[in-house]
């Protein structure tokens, strides 16, 4: 896929990427993608590895990715999320990440897929708050050495 010329943001890539993806995958990352942004209004599009749409809300959430013959939405932190409709297809083994690997044919349960998407925000923003108390507690350490 392509590289971001300077000034091209990464939804108009991720618009390019579904438009240049004429078949089913197309439309199949693009429901996903209305899902995922309906799902949290403050979700940031990123694009990242020479081509992988990313969506982010206080930590990466999900990678998209067409294949030959699926699209796969890789969730960061996966085996971290309660998963009560099942969507996880793939990576189930794995201690970190899971996916939802979705084929032609398929239809996206748009409701189960904003309530993991917004399982991840919380996941990533319950561990951004976990961090910052042991950062706080540094920095009034060295601020007590001066």
């Amino acid at each position: 896929m392509k590289r971001p010329v300077a000034g091209e943001s990464a939804s108009a890539l991720i618009d390019e990427m579904i438009a240049e993806l004429t078949d089913w995958r197309g439309e199949t990352l693009a429901s996903a993608r209305k899902s995922i942004l309906e799902a949290d209004p403050e979700i940031i599009e990123e694009w990242k590895w020479m081509g992988s749409p990313v969506w982010s809300r206080d930590g990466i959430i999900a990678v998209g990715n067409a294949h030959k013959d699926k699209v796969k939405l890789t969730f960061a932190h996966g085996a971290s999320l309660p998963d009560t409709d099942k969507l996880f297809n793939a990576g189930l083994g794995g201690n970190r990440w899971r996916a939802i690997d979705l084929f032609e044919g398929d239809k996206i349960n748009e409701r189960a897929l904003k309530n993991l998407i917004r399982a991840a925000v919380e996941y990533n923003q319950t561990k951004s708050k976990k961090k910052a108390p042991a950062d706080n507690r540094g920095k009034a350490h060295k601020s007590k050495k001066r």
